[in-house]
């Protein structure tokens, strides 16, 4: 049995759960995520609790059991708490803005950078126009935006220049050497 897929997931407090025919839907106050699962993993709601039970012992279906737990985790955290991760750029003349709700960034190229934000999430700049946090309910969403926005300029392993994660290290490479 998976040791992350037998745990029950605890419901709290103004989060809706609802299972219909492998659909799950959860509710809260961040926003409402809803995704469909597999037939061969049993998903029930019990006493504020869901339960993940597989219906046999194949290979590919104990491989489902704990990530369709993990998933449904992500989704009722991110209902009721929400994720965010931020972003650093680094750089003379590096900077990113908000205008309206798109965000606009200036990494070295001849124009500016403009990215809307898909449905349900949303864009902070921060400390001196330096910092970018994105913010939203589904974590794999959050994830894929801030890596296309790490995208647009990686760091540089020779100046350290571009856009990174916080806390991010980047291994700098020696230049070139003169030749005596």
């Amino acid at each position: 049995m998976s040791r992350i897929g037998k745990l029950p997931i605890v419901i709290p407090p103004g989060v809706q759960v609802s299972v219909t025919e492998k659909k799950v839907k959860v509710k809260g106050s961040k926003g409402e995520l809803e995704r469909t699962f597999k037939q061969e993993v049993d998903i029930k709601v019990e006493d504020g609790k869901i339960i993940i039970n597989r219906t046999s012992d194949e290979k590919n279906v104990r491989a489902l059991h704990g990530t369709t737990r993990a998933v449904i985790q992500n989704m009722v955290t991110g209902v009721s708490e929400g994720f965010s991760k931020t972003l650093e750029i680094q750089g003379v003349g590096y900077k990113a803005e908000m205008e309206g709700d798109k965000l606009v960034i200036n990494v070295g190229y001849s124009h500016p950078t403009n990215i809307v934000p898909p449905e349900s999430i949303q864009f902070e700049v921060t400390e001196k126009n330096r910092l970018i946090v994105v913010k939203g309910c589904d974590k794999e969403l959050v994830g894929q935006v801030a890596a296309d926005i790490r995208k647009i300029r990686p760091p540089d392993p020779y100046k350290g220049k571009g856009i990174r994660y916080l806390g991010e290290r980047v291994r700098r490479k020696a230049g070139k050497s003169a030749v005596t």
